[in-house]
C-alpha cells in the first residue's frame, strides 16, 4: 500500500510539473525554459537571478509559480515520507529474499525495484507521440479553464507609445484560425504580420492569401495592447 501510494504521488507530481511547464509556455516562455522553471518552482531549486526575473516580472507567471511552490512543498515531503515507509513496510516484502539475506540487501533490492518502476513511468510519460498528444490536450484544457491567458513567447517594446513585436499562438477557438491574412484584416487594427511560423518553419512577410491554421505562430508588429486585445483576448 505504501509503494502504491508513493507511485500515485509520484505520478501526480510529474503531472503537476507538466501542467506547470505548459502553463509557463503559454505565457511566452520557450519549451525547455518553461520546463526548467516548472521544475525549479516545484522543487524550490535551480533558480538563477536572470531566470527568476522571467517569472517575477510577469503576473501570470507569478501566479503559476506560486501554485507550483505550494503544491511542491507538500508533494515532496509526502513523496519522501512514502518512499521511506515503502522500504520498511511489511506489505512490500520480497518473498524469496525475506529472511534469507541481510535486511540491507533486501532494502537495496527494493530501492532498485522502485528505481526501475520510476524509470518505466518516465519513459512512458516522455514518449514522443504520447507527450505531444498530452501537451496539446493540456494546452486546450488550460486555455479553456481560463486559469491563464495565453500570450506571446516574446514581446519587445520598440519605442514609447507601447509599440513592439509580439508572437501569438493560434488555438482552435482563435478568431484567426482557418482565415487568410487578408480576411483577418489585421492592418485595420494597425497590426503588421512580420512572419508566420508553422511546424518549425518560418515564413517572413507571408502573402496576404496565406491561410492561418491551428498551431501556427504569428509574429507581429503593432501596439502591444491592441495585439493582446485583438489576437489574444478573443482566444478564450
Amino acid at each position: 500500500m505504501n509503494l502504491l501510494l508513493f507511485l500515485i504521488i509520484l505520478i501526480v507530481s510529474i503531472a503537476v510539473v507538466k501542467i506547470g511547464a505548459i502553463a509557463f509556455e503559454l505565457t511566452g516562455l520557450k519549451g525547455p525554459q518553461a520546463v526548467f522553471q516548472a521544475i525549479s518552482c516545484f522543487t524550490g531549486t535551480g533558480f538563477t537571478t536572470k531566470e527568476a526575473e522571467l517569472v517575477v516580472s510577469d503576473p501570470q507567471r507569478r501566479r503559476i509559480a506560486s501554485v507550483l511552490m505550494v503544491v511542491g512543498k507538500a508533494g515532496l515531503v509526502t513523496l519522501l515520507a512514502t518512499f521511506a515507509n515503502s522500504l520498511t513496510a511489511s506489505d512490500f516484502s520480497i518473498p524469496f529474499l525475506h529472511g534469507l539475506v541481510p535486511q540491507s540487501v533486501e532494502t537495496l533490492v527494493k530501492v532498485a525495484f522502485v528505481v526501475i518502476v520510476v524509470y518505466a513511468l518516465y519513459k512512458i510519460i516522455t514518449h514522443a507521440r504520447l507527450s505531444s498528444h498530452l501537451n496539446e490536450t493540456l494546452k486546450r484544457k488550460i486555455v479553456n479553464s481560463e486559469f491563464i491567458k495565453p500570450v506571446s513567447f516574446k514581446e519587445l517594446l520598440i519605442a514609447t507609445g507601447g509599440y513592439g513585436v509580439s508572437s501569438i499562438n493560434v488555438f482552435q477557438d482563435s478568431p484567426l484560425a482557418d482565415r487568410t491574412l487578408h480576411d483577418a484584416n489585421l492592418e485595420a487594427h494597425d497590426i503588421v504580420t512580420l512572419a508566420l511560423e508553422r511546424s518549425g518553419k518560418v515564413t517572413a512577410n507571408p502573402p496576404a492569401q496565406t491561410k492561418i491554421t491551428v498551431g501556427d505562430r504569428l509574429i507581429c508588429f503593432g501596439k502591444l495592447e491592441t495585439i493582446r486585445n485583438e489576437m489574444v483576448g478573443k482566444q478564450r
